[in-house]
């Protein structure tokens, strides 16, 4: 079901994040392209119609995948992507047809910091205006 709402997905460090992006719509299919900030990922597999949990899976490409940080999303199709949460922030995924976002095809993950040092987002500038 879809909601509106401010929701994010808050994601541990060096999560690995399997998303399948479905384009089966009861308005009407079309191409979605997608597009991840601050992430390269791998399109693992594709296919047309709705996804299926059980046989799809077994089709990824898990040896070569394509890497890429824009996805079509099939008309009518599905498409599943990987990629490793190891870059702390907060990224922004959305189609790139403007008027999709206003129909909510965006949203955010919350990457958190890891333990070591070159893991963790550095300090703000000490000279930042504060809000």
């Amino acid at each position: 079901m879809v909601a509106n709402g401010t929701k994010v997905v808050v994601l541990p460090f060096n999560t690995t994040v399997e998303l399948v992006l479905q384009d089966t719509s009861i308005l009407g299919a079309e191409s979605h392209p997608l597009h991840l900030h601050g992430y390269n990922f791998f399109v693992v597999g594709q296919g047309f119609g709705n996804f299926d949990s059980k046989k799809d899976p077994t089709r990824f490409n898990l040896v070569d995948p394509v890497e890429r940080n824009t996805v079509g999303v099939p008309s009518g199709g599905w498409v599943a992507i990987r990629f490793s949460a190891d870059n702390p922030g907060v990224w922004f995924m959305h189609c790139h047809f403007e008027v999709h976002l206003s129909w909510g095809l965006k949203m955010a993950w919350i990457v958190m910091d890891g333990k070591l040092p070159n893991q963790k987002l550095p300090p703000p500038p000490s000279d930042l205006p504060k809000c």
